[in-house]
């Protein structure tokens, strides 16, 4: 049963690296296409780094990634331990309205942003762009870190709360040296996940980004629709070896602090 596991394992990683491997074998194609690989070469990846637009998209996509991430983090976290400490009636209720934009269609999540903003554009005079970018990624973000935190909320032992409080401590030292520090690793999984589902998101930043800013994979979008280039390759052959490092970094980070907690 094992060996299967296994094979069945191997299978999957097969079928879902394959075309990744292609794309990335490609984005050295001497060729314009990928059609048939006829010598290698890196002017792919020189045309990419000149081009100041998709450079710019990039720095941004990265940006708003980061920046998203961390705020979701941080309204995610305090949002896990408020349905913690919620009465146990109305977590549940809490729960659901948290799961509502993680099952929910992304184009219909994107499609109600957009009538939000343009409501909200028309009022205080403002043009989608970078700022409805970001506030729709943290939006969705948020279930995310509440969902990453709050099973290790959970498994917090109370005595530990109720130790700092008969110590002395206030309620915001006891979150500082108690809480906090405990939930260290999730709140590092949720930033994590957080940053990796806005730097993928399509769906939704299609419909909320404005004419003055773009992401990567809208314009990867756009620029397929006129045909593929292998500058598109070169672009996601380097994403591709960030997320690894990324996931490398995460994997080091989670690493040292369970070594640091036994």
């Amino acid at each position: 049963m094992k060996k299967f596991a296994n094979l069945y394992l191997t299978l999957v990683f097969i079928i879902l690296y394959i075309p990744i491997a292609y794309l990335i074998f490609y984005s050295f194609n001497e060729g314009g296409d990928m059609n048939g690989f006829t010598g290698f070469t890196l002017e792919h990846y020189r045309t990419m780094f000149a081009d100041s637009r998709l450079m710019l998209i990039l720095v941004q996509t990265f940006f708003l990634a980061f920046l998203s991430s961390i705020l979701a983090t941080a309204i995610g976290t305090f949002g896990a331990i408020f349905i913690y400490q919620a009465r146990r009636k109305h977590q549940q209720a809490l729960l659901s309205l948290n799961n509502i934009l993680m099952v929910a269609p992304d184009v219909m999540i994107g499609a109600s942003f957009l009538i939000l903003f343009t409501c909200l554009a028309s009022l205080l005079h403002f043009n989608l762009g970078f700022m409805t970018v970001l506030l729709s990624h943290i939006a969705f973000s948020i279930p995310i870190v509440v969902l990453m935190v709050l099973p290790r909320l959970q498994e917090m032992n109370a005595d530990m709360i109720n130790a700092a409080y008969d110590l002395g401590a206030t309620p915001w030292q006891m979150l500082r040296e108690v809480m906090l520090p405990y939930l260290t690793p999730a709140i590092i999984s949720g930033f994590f996940m957080a940053f990796t589902y806005s730097l993928d998101d399509f769906a939704v930043t299609f419909f909320v980004t404005g004419n003055g800013f773009s992401t990567l994979s809208v314009e990867i979008y756009s620029r397929a629709r006129r045909g593929i280039s292998l500058e598109i390759n070169a672009l996601s052959t380097v994403v591709f070896l960030f997320s690894i490092l990324l996931v490398t970094g995460y994997y080091f980070i989670s690493q040292d602090k369970e070594e640091k907690d036994a």
